[in-house]
């Protein structure tokens, strides 16, 4: 396993800096933002796709910092129902498949994207119910006419330039959310999508996410892991549930807030989550994000990397004497 880093994380700095400080911590690769909604602080794909001297040099910086690419990252909503919207994220993510090809990285991380409730709709729609019987009419309409063709047509573009996985980070407001609409996308449309399982958009859904690693793991469908850790306010729960719309600002009244790790749940879990990734034949980039309202972006990095260090297996063991 390898440690990585969401390029977001450190979009104040340039990318020189940024490796240079991710150098120095032991951290092995960069989860590269080329477009969408991880921003274009380090690198935009639709620059870098057409300027060769650009990519070179782009190259040559990751070199100086003996570091890796984990992934080219292009979150976005390429179906959403307002199309000067969809092609702005279509035209990232098409230009991150051409880069990927391009400079050698096989992996795309990006969300399912989420259509609108129909075809005149002028906002996405996430539908979380299966009553009245509005809401699975709807559901029904975004995958079959919006969700399926899109990826159909998404997968091949991607697979022409290389590009040999797709990591769907399962995300609450996004038709992939969970192990099961996962595995829907992947039965319709081909094994180059997969999942990017991060465990802080999980937990709070009431996932057990040795479950959900396992679930998938079966399917041979890891195909990248974000470390994001999310504390759960029991009291406001119990009150409330887990929906909640409250600002990320106000922590203390959220059912729920995204946390540095260990911060959320314990490091015997953590240590439990990359010991069954690697049981169910994970053993690649742990990709730390970071997202604490609580600390700063380098506080809260540091003692994620910190964590990681101590729980991820980095030699396997070929001499099993007791077997």
């Amino acid at each position: 396993m390898k440690i990585s880093v969401v390029s977001g994380i450190l979009g104040d700095y340039s990318l020189d800096e940024s490796l240079a400080y991710l150098s120095s911590l032991g951290v092995d690769e960069f989860e590269l933002g080329v477009g969408g909604y991880p921003g274009k602080a380090h690198a935009d794909a639709l620059v870098l796709s057409k300027d060769k001297a650009a990519r070179e040099k782009l190259l040559e910086t990751f070199q100086k910092h003996n570091m890796g690419i984990s992934a080219l990252a292009v979150h976005g909503n390429c179906v959403h129902p307002d199309k000067k919207t969809a092609d702005a994220f279509e035209a990232d993510f098409e230009a991150a498949c051409v880069l990927a090809g391009q400079i050698g990285i096989d992996r795309i991380v990006t969300f399912s994207g989420c259509p609108g409730s129909d075809k005149d709709a002028k906002a996405p729609s996430w539908i979380t119910c299966a009553w009245p019987p509005d809401y699975p009419k709807a559901l029904e309409w975004q995958w079959n006419e919006v969700l399926i063709p899109y990826w159909k047509k998404a997968v091949k573009f991607a697979a022409d330039n290389g590009v040999k996985r797709i990591a769907l980070e399962m995300h609450p407001g996004f038709c992939v959310y969970n192990p099961a609409t996962c595995l829907r996308l992947r039965d319709a449309v081909g094994d180059l999508i997969g999942a990017n399982i991060d465990p802080s958009h999980l937990f709070w859904q009431g996932m057990d996410i040795l479950e959900v690693i396992r679930e998938l793991g079966e399917k041979k469908a890891i195909y990248y892991f974000h470390a994001k850790d999310t504390q759960i306010m029991d009291s406001v729960v119990r009150k409330n549930g887990v929906l909640d719309t409250k600002s990320f600002t106000e922590a203390g009244a959220r059912s729920w807030i995204f946390r540095t790790l260990g911060y959320g749940h314990s490091e015997g879990l953590w240590k439990q989550i990359f010991s069954l990734l690697k049981i169910m034949g994970y053993d690649d980039s742990i990709s730390i994000e970071h997202e604490d309202g609580l600390m700063s972006p380098k506080e809260g990095l540091e003692k994620a990397i910190k964590l990681v260090k101590e729980s991820i297996i980095t030699e396997s063991n070929t001499n099993m004497w007791w077997a």
